[in-house]
């Protein structure tokens, strides 16, 4: 699908009266959605990456409090979770994407997962198979997060991550995956007050940010730098409420928790040979023009700020 094309008709779902529910029909029959066990194992592979890092800045799942932006259609995160061990997740969502049929799709899918689960955490492999079991077993009878989980998770949408009513210094670790790139510049620093707020004293935020223009996965003719080449007006065209893309380069997700008061441990922003050629070739929109090419060629960054000591 040509790139205007996807972003024209989302634009005008997103203010018809069910654009919800065709935008899902859409995603379901020719979009990420269509491939469940695809897309379900690509978001097992990056928890797996996410507690990995987690557990190397001191922050282990069991016991801890995670709390997550962003739930999706399905909560593959939080209850990988549950199932490790953690004791509380807390995830909200600004709108309630939740479905039940990725929520029980995705619960059965947990069960080829237990193994790595395991490993990722340290955590027995039977233990996580007796948590699965349960999850299973409850899932014949409701599917609402908190029975499901024995309590462990709470789920909110919609609700504004901004402000999560969670009290302060009450959380161990606040992530987010694939979601930093598509929220207004001022709400990633209101994010990070958040998280200074709600952080215990050296809890730790991880985000896992993929900047590069998302139209370049129904578009093969285009790239992940294409949306380089358009001024924010411009670029207001294409944006929409399905697809909202700041359009921020990974360095500025980085510098700005790092202005917030984080000190940064892990920054996994790399420029590529391969970013860097495809740069070359984009005619670089005028307001990009200040950024260097290492920098502004870079289309993913995981990192992991920590909240000062008491």
């Amino acid at each position: 699908m040509h790139w205007k094309l996807k972003g024209r008709v989302q634009k005008v779902l997103g203010v018809l009266p069910r654009g919800a529910a065709l935008h899902y029909a859409l995603q379901r029959r020719f979009g990420g959605l269509g491939d469940f066990a695809r897309e379900f194992d690509s978001k097992v592979e990056d928890w797996r990456i996410m507690v990995g890092h987690l557990r190397d800045a001191g922050v282990p799942v069991a016991g801890r409090h995670l709390f997550e932006i962003g739930s999706g259609w399905y909560p593959t995160f939080p209850l990988a979770l549950a199932l490790a061990g953690a004791a509380r997740v807390t995830t909200v969502d600004l709108n309630r994407h939740l479905k039940p049929d990725l929520l029980r799709a995705c619960i059965e899918r947990l069960g080829s997962a237990v193994d790595v689960i395991a490993e990722a955490t340290g955590t027995d492999a039977a233990e996580v198979r007796g948590r699965h079991a349960r999850l299973l077993g409850t899932a014949a009878r409701t599917l609402e997060l908190d029975a499901l989980s024995d309590g462990v998770i709470a789920y909110h949408a919609p609700a504004d991550a901004t402000r999560s009513g969670l009290a302060g210094a009450s959380v161990d670790a606040m992530f987010s995956n694939s979601v930093l790139e598509h929220v207004p510049p001022d709400v990633v620093d209101a994010l990070y007050a958040e998280g200074m707020r709600i952080l215990v004293p050296g809890g730790v935020m991880f985000h896992s940010v993929n900047c590069g223009d998302h139209y370049a996965y129904v578009d093969r003719r285009i790239d992940q730098l294409h949306y380089l080449r358009y001024s924010d007006d411009e670029w207001a065209q294409w944006n929409n409420a399905f697809l909202y893309q700041n359009r921020l380069r990974a360095h500025v997700f980085v510098d700005r928790a790092r202005a917030a008061g984080f000190a940064i441990e892990l920054d996994t922003a790399k420029a590529s040979e391969r970013r860097l050629r495809e740069l070359a070739a984009t005619p670089v929109h005028a307001q990009f023009a200040s950024i260097p090419p290492e920098r502004l060629c870079i289309t993913s960054v995981d990192f992991i700020a920590r909240k000062p000591p008491a």
